[in-house]
């Protein structure tokens, strides 16, 4: 496709995210190399620890720096370097560090360190078993070619195994050099049964996925995790596809996940998330594109549909996150009003039957993508601003 095709496309997409002006736009035009972020890339995950405090990972120059808080994210200790050899680290929305906790304890922590090569990387991996110091990092996948191995996610399956899955281009490159066609790019996973200290050989989940949106992980009712990502339906229908990981770190049958049927040749750095309820009802956030509207929605997924599916905030709502707690469920997201951005959500004390609207926090600045925390039973919107810093908020 000739380069203003794409340039074309990319617009659509970036106008369908509803980027405001001043806002740090994330997405790209596949094969053309993106201008340095103006502003310090936010990127940053966190968890609530089994002892009750609150962790957040961030990017601070090469190095990632793990965030300790005893309040709920209104003051923070001083950082631990997470890896003590400095080395280039993504901490955009879609590309930043991720956090989890082992069964035992340990910290687990996962990044993505770009390679010379535009829009190449590999996919990192450090624990600690005290919090305090980590050991040296190593990277989780076989395949070592300078080639995309991007956009990881980190989570614990329900029997205590270390799941990672990320984009991965290995399949594109064979397929071009073969003179093959092949949308996409594809998902790769990779499993730990002993609390991230090794890894097994990973394991592809799906070719044609999108290229750059973040990948998101539930564990269904039987302790299973479910992956969901925004997938290349044949020929470019930018939709969502959902697997189980079983045990053995094999994926099941892949599954059409939403039915929005967005053709564009471009990536909208924009990918879900999912919740799986007590009773086994999926639920879902995402952007797409839907009857020449882009926004984003809410829907429990079932078999070869979608069920309840209704749009969520305005027309600049962006990067929803959601989770679940018993009946508890909450959706968040931020939105440009057009002179500030504000963290809003939903939240469900009825299983999604019926949701109340909250607003939480705004600001001037740019901001990362909120996030939805559990600590037991309570729920936690987290979200970090250029001006405010890491913060917490309840959602009662």
């Amino acid at each position: 496709m000739r380069p203003s095709r794409l340039l074309q496309f990319a617009g659509v997409a970036l106008l369908a995210l509803g980027v405001a002006a001043g806002a740090a736009a994330q997405g790209h035009v596949h094969g053309q190399a993106s201008a340095k972020p103006a502003k310090p890339e936010l990127g940053t995950s966190a968890a609530f620890a089994p002892d009750g405090s609150l962790y957040a990972v961030t990017e601070g120059g090469q190095h990632v720096l793990l965030h300790r808080s005893t309040d709920d994210g209104a003051t923070w200790g001083e950082p631990v370097t997470v890896n003590a050899a400095p080395e280039a680290i993504s901490a955009d929305g879609e590309n930043r560090p991720k956090l989890a906790f082992a069964r035992d304890g340990g910290v687990l922590v996962s990044w993505t360190r770009p390679l010379a090569k535009p829009y190449t990387g590999e996919i990192r991996f450090a624990r600690s078993d005290d919090g305090r110091r980590f050991g040296e990092p190593i990277t989780v996948h076989r395949d070592r070619q300078e080639i995309t191995h991007r956009f990881e996610t980190l989570a614990l399956t329900g029997s205590g195994q270390v799941l990672v899955a990320w984009i991965d281009k290995r399949d594109l490159e064979a397929a071009q050099a073969g003179e093959r066609a092949y949308r996409g790019a594809a998902v790769y996973a990779a499993l730990s049964d002993d609390g991230g200290r090794t890894f097994r050989p990973e394991v592809k989940v799906a070719d044609h996925s999108c290229e750059c949106c973040r990948i998101a992980i539930a564990n269904d009712t039987d302790g299973l995790p479910l992956v969901m990502w925004r997938h290349v339906f044949e020929p470019n229908e930018r939709d969502h596809a959902i697997a189980k990981i079983g045990p053995d770190g094999v994926a099941g049958e892949v599954s059409r996940a939403t039915f929005d049927r967005w053709r564009i040749d471009a990536c909208p750095h924009h990918g879900p998330s999912l919740a799986v309820a007590p009773d086994g009802t999926r639920h879902a956030v995402w952007f797409n594109e839907k009857d020449g509207e882009g926004r984003v929605f809410y829907g429990r997924l079932a078999s070869g549909r979608t069920e309840g599916q209704r749009a969520i905030g305005g027309d600049r709502a962006a990067h929803a996150d959601i989770a679940i707690s018993g009946r508890r469920m909450a959706i968040v997201w931020k939105e440009f009003d057009g002179e500030r951005t504000r963290l809003r959500g939903e939240l469900s004390d009825d299983g999604g039957e019926h949701f109340r609207a909250i607003e939480l926090a705004s600001t001037d600045g740019a901001s990362d993508q909120p996030r939805v925390l559990r600590r037991g039973d309570a729920l936690f919107a987290f979200w970090r601003t250029g001006a405010e810093g890491m913060k917490g908020y309840e959602l009662k």
